[in-house]
């Protein structure tokens, strides 16, 4: 028998995960579940550089993730940065197509000494399409901010849970 087996390497893989240190982020006293309910998600209108609407679904999305933050122990503080480039360009020089590019800074301070548990920056695009009446491109438009609003939420929560620094303050 080999050891390059399949089926020996599937059973031997939770074996390896438990040794690395692997912890399931939603398991009991895992990183999802301690800190679900307990972070306040910086208020829209307080968000830097935000525009229009894509901070409200920003803090939309973080909440759906990470709970409402009732009895906040952390808060997290956000910047929001978007633009659009022009992707598709006809002959006569019109453009047919958008990018909507996002980035977000992030931080996730604990309340109860202000230490930074996790900070980082998430960026990523969507696109929409331009050769539909005005009312359909605004459509889109907002459809694809929405949607990159989503896209960055679950990139920020997925940082959050894996990298959160959430030992005890120091007495």
């Amino acid at each position: 028998m080999s050891l390059l087996n399949p089926k020996a390497m599937l059973l031997a893989l939770p074996l390896l995960a438990a040794a690395c240190g692997f912890t399931p982020v939603y398991a009991p006293g895992g990183t999802g579940s301690v800190l679900h309910g307990r972070i306040e998600v910086q208020a829209p209108e307080e968000i830097k550089n935000a525009r229009g609407t894509d901070a409200f679904f920003l803090v939309r999305n973080l909440e759906q993730r990470l709970g409402r933050g009732g009895s906040a122990a952390y808060k997290l503080d956000l910047s929001l940065r978007t633009k659009e480039e022009g992707q598709a360009i006809t002959v006569d020089n019109e453009i047919t197509r958008y990018s909507v590019i996002g980035t977000a800074d992030y931080s996730l301070t604990r309340l109860s000494d202000g230490k930074v548990a996790s900070s980082g920056t998430v960026q990523n695009f969507t696109g929409y399409s331009a050769t539909g009446s005005t009312v359909e491109t605004l459509a889109g438009e907002r459809d694809a901010r929405e949607r990159l609003m989503v896209i960055l939420a679950d990139q920020i929560t997925a940082q959050i849970l894996a990298t959160a620094d959430l030992s005890a303050p120091a007495e």
